[in-house]
Formats: C-alpha cells, structure tokens, sequence
C-alpha cells in the first residue's frame, strides 16, 4: 500500500542534452511487482488519477499480474511523477506529487477483505509520509491485516522532503512497533535514531517488537537478525548502472521468498542478489529480474538456493 509514480529517467546523450526515459516508480509499487515475478500472489492499495499517467499504471500492474482491485480512482487529482538525475555522486531526485491521488486517500479507501485476509501486508514511511490521511489509512490496514492472522512488514523509506525526522521517527516507529518483518535501510536509521553501529541498529529495531530485522546497507549488503541470532550478507556484486528502486525490489523478493516457504535468512541471500541484478539497467521496475534470473545469479556464486 502507498503512492505509484510516473518516472523520468535520465539516460546518457552524446550531444549532452537531458533525454528522459519513461517509466514507472514508487517504492510499494516497485515492492508489488518485485514479489509478483519472484512468483507471488501480489495486490496492490492506492490512489490514481483518471489521467495519462493512472492509465499506465494500470496497465502495468494488470500486465505484471498485480491485483488491482484495491485502487481507487481520482476525477479530481493527479498521479505522481518525478524525475531521476544522474551524476558522477550518484542519483538524485525531483518529485512533484503535492496533492496526489494516493496522498487523499484514507481509512475510507482501505479494502477490508483484501488485508484481513493477506498473508503479508507491506507499507513503508513513505506510505505514511503523503499525508495525515494516508497515514491513518496505513494504521487501519495494519489492525485489519492483523486481525486476519496476516503479517505486517514495513521499510522506513525515509524522505526528508516529505516530514521533519523527529515526526517521521514517531510515526515510523508506532508502525514498526505493528510490524513482524521491519526492512530499514542503513541511513534513513542513522536520521531516525541517531545510531551508527549496525548491531546497535539492529537492536533498537528488535526491541521495538518485528521478529525479524533486515538492514539494508545498499553496496555493504545487508544485515539479518532475529532475537537468537545475527548474520551478515555480503554485496552481489554487479555492474551498476542505475540503483533506483534496489531496496524496493529486495523487500519484494524478500517477502515473496518468505510466502515461498524461505527461511529469512534464505530469503534475504535471494533479495540480496534480485536487487543488485535490478541495479544492472535503468529505472526502478523495468530491470527488476524474474525468479529465473535470480536464481540463475545464484547458481553462478554458491551451491544451494
């Protein structure tokens, strides 16, 4: 559940123009789609606008098998779009989103039957961060998730243009405290909490109750840890081209590899290299691998999946 958004991507131009690719983004959608080609049963939660861009996201969704009968459809408001930037510091990028039709959306919009019967339930601080609204709205899914024997996993996604750190730490925390599997990346927790040792990170995770704590480090890979034990997982190293989206195509695969049957520690190795192989093309879903690519990759660097 969150905001889809229409992307722009900057690609390389011998003539040194700004040429833009067009694709698609938001990082629960990116989520939805990651799960839906590891081989999972994926919906997906949001507002559109009857506009261009709500058009094309509901043609992906539908051609990526994602259930789409939990979005809700705008007369008056429109889908997000940003662009992303490239440079020799990395990516950047430029978000025009105010007033979105997933930022006006609330508990009135949360479908009962699709969470209280969902085995996973995914949000991140950005699903929250939209609006006050949106925020409620994700509170709601959680109870109803919950109260149908389903799980919550969540991922900060921490975006300072959209709140101040102290308020997103309050709410991020409220949710995560909701949570089984809590996905944070390394420095969104630094902002939020102050901490810069992972063991310390992981910690505080843990004692605000998920029974599973993943912390993405992005090229350091990525810590996994539960109340009884601890485990690093080193980098897939690839060649990167472009990192938009990695941490929402590791969440997805994650989760789709837990539905799977995975142990979490299984299901992280496999998310480790489904997102670096995202990192091989441009955009946030189009190089997003299918089962097939991943566990090819696999093969290539160990003896088991």
């Amino acid at each position: 559940m969150g905001e889809p958004m229409l992307e722009f991507n900057q690609q390389p131009s011998p003539d040194g123009r700004r040429l833009y690719l067009e694709g698609f983004g938001g990082d629960t959608s990116n989520a939805a789609i990651a799960a839906a080609r590891q081989g999972a049963s994926a919906a997906y939660v949001t507002g559109i606008g009857r506009d261009a861009a709500g058009e094309r996201f509901l043609e992906l969704w539908r051609q990526e098998g994602v259930d789409t009968s939990g979005v809700t459809i705008a007369d008056h408001s429109a889908t997000g779009i940003y662009f992303v930037m490239h440079s020799d510091a990395g990516h950047r990028f430029l978000y025009y989103r105010d007033g979105s039709a997933a930022s006006r959306i609330g508990p009135e919009n949360v479908p009962e039957s699709l969470f209280s019967n969902a085995k996973i339930a995914y949000f991140s601080g950005i699903s929250q961060a939209i609006s006050a609204s949106a925020s409620d709205a994700v509170f709601h899914a959680m109870a109803l998730t919950r109260a149908g024997g389903g799980l919550i996993a969540y991922d900060t996604n921490y975006r300072p243009r959209l709140w101040p750190p102290a308020r997103a730490a309050a709410v991020m925390h409220a949710a995560m405290a909701c949570a089984d599997y809590a996905l944070p990346g390394i420095e969104d927790v630094r902002i939020l909490t102050g901490l810069t040792d992972p063991d310390a990170m992981l910690d505080f995770y843990l004692r605000l109750g998920p029974l599973v704590v993943v912390l993405k480090m992005g090229e350091a890979g990525a810590w996994l840890a539960t109340p009884e034990r601890r485990v690093h997982i080193a980098r897939h190293a690839v060649q990167v081209v472009d990192a938009t989206g990695a941490g929402d195509a590791f969440c997805g695969s994650f989760l789709a590899r837990v539905l799977a049957g995975d142990e979490p520690e299984q299901a992280a190795r496999y998310a480790n290299v489904a997102a670096a192989l995202k990192c091989t093309g441009y955009g946030a879903v189009a190089p997003i691998p299918y089962a097939a690519d991943v566990v090819a990759a696999m093969r290539g660097t160990t003896d088991h999946v």
